[in-house]
């Protein structure tokens, strides 16, 4: 019996022995070293099919991979705006400087043309938006991740955006043309001639034409027989019947009629649009002439017929100095928000004239207000709305016809009505 018992303990002894006898170096699968993933998060150890490091070395390599996708992989603004770019390049063409690149189908396009069309383009887009998420996203319903889902909303940013683009690189095209260097010089010529016509504007024809022949002239660079002719001719009391017969009874070919300055600003005026026009600036005339003619003594016309009637004309009644006679015909001023009709503009400039300064206003500056309320005191008659992308022209007094003339020609790319 104690040998049965003795061979029993022996067995179970070397049972046990060989259990514990595990390589040298190596631990139980239990060990901490063994879960060191449940141990750092729990506490406790566990056993797990992550050996050793091998839970901390999968949180590491996740951590890596979102951490490339966010510094490589586009976010949904970014990724909308090539899917939405490509979409217009398509329709009108990359935005390029190189002339002709958008002179097909979206030289005159509108802006409702290009949104309707992005909208279009991209119901039909229903690839993959962000690769990266991909994998949450091809068993759900609907396409979440697709241009078609996550690009609408992005579109009408996208195309002012684009439109911007195009317009800066038609100004930059046209700016470096020939048509553009011609104008350039055209109008060079045509201030020299401006300053010549209001200095012998009284002199004789012939010394006048001689004078501007000197400065803008056939032989001048941008000069012509044509501007010299035009300038010569400006303010000349002969446009009318009644100018030929002032002429005769003075014997004096070469009188200027009332506000002639004012025609010779207005022939300068189309030599700054056409240059404006070819290209894409915006320089303007800065300010009016004054007119200073008196029109309260009686034309030579009057004087005649009173001596044929025996009845003299009254004479107007003497004008009252004016302190603000220097005063600018137009006043231009710059909207803080885009104004997209002539409506809305003609209400701002009525608002303006007629509400508190330190009112509350999205479009003007307590500023601009201020200037706005002072200029229509002193006399200003125009009022030049320019936003972002428009300019509209907005009459707060009653112009004369030469003054119309040329407020429409320093302005002609504006909305008038």
């Amino acid at each position: 019996m104690k040998k049965t018992f003795f061979a029993f303990g022996l067995t179970a002894c070397l049972c046990a022995s060989s259990a514990f006898a595990v390589s040298a170096g190596t631990v139980a699968m239990d060990s901490v070293s063994r879960g060191s993933a449940a141990y750092m998060t729990s506490g406790t150890t566990s056993s797990t099919a992550n050996r050793g490091y091998q839970g901390l070395a999968n949180a590491y390599t996740t951590n890596q991979r979102n951490t490339y996708y966010m510094v490589t992989q586009p976010d949904v603004d970014s990724a909308c705006r090539t899917k939405i770019y490509n979409c217009l390049a398509e329709y009108c063409g990359d935005v390029t400087v190189v002339p002709g690149q958008r002179t097909g189908r979206c030289q005159y396009a509108t802006e409702s043309e290009l949104y309707n069309y992005a909208l279009l383009c991209l119901q039909k887009d229903t690839s993959v938006l962000l690769p990266q998420y991909n994998t949450n996203t091809k068993t759900s319903a609907g396409g979440l991740n697709t241009a078609a889902r996550l690009c609408p909303p992005y579109v009408q940013q996208e195309v002012m955006s684009y439109l911007a683009m195009a317009n800066m690189a038609d100004e930059l095209s046209k700016s470096h043309s020939d048509l553009c260097l011609q104008r350039r010089q055209e109008l060079t010529a045509a201030m020299a001639c401006h300053s010549v016509a209001l200095a012998y504007g009284n002199e004789t024809t012939s010394m006048l034409t001689t004078q501007l022949t000197d400065a803008c002239g056939a032989g001048v660079p941008g000069g012509s027989a044509e501007m010299v002719t035009r300038f010569a001719n400006a303010g000349n009391v002969g446009a009318n019947v009644w100018g030929w017969a002032e002429k005769i009874l003075n014997l004096d070919m070469n009188q200027k009629g009332e506000d002639w300055q004012m025609a010779v600003d207005s022939v300068l005026a189309s030599y700054t649009n056409r240059m404006n026009l070819a290209c894409g600036d915006d320089l303007q005339l800065n300010t009016a002439s004054v007119s200073t003619s008196n029109s309260s003594q009686p034309s030579t016309l009057q004087t005649v017929a009173a001596l044929a009637t025996g009845v003299a004309f009254p004479t107007a009644a003497p004008n009252v100095e004016n302190p603000y006679e220097g005063q600018s015909l137009y006043m231009e001023v710059k909207t803080m928000s885009n104004v997209y009709d002539y409506a809305t503009a003609q209400q701002l400039v009525q608002a303006a004239m007629s509400n508190s300064a330190v009112a509350q206003n999205d479009f003007f500056t307590t500023a601009q207000l201020s200037d706005m309320q002072t200029a229509y005191v002193r006399g200003t008659k125009v009022f030049i709305v320019r936003d972002s992308a428009r300019c509209f022209i907005v009459p707060v007094q009653t112009m004369t016809t030469q003054e119309t003339n040329l407020i429409a020609q320093a302005f002609s790319s504006c909305i008038s009505k």
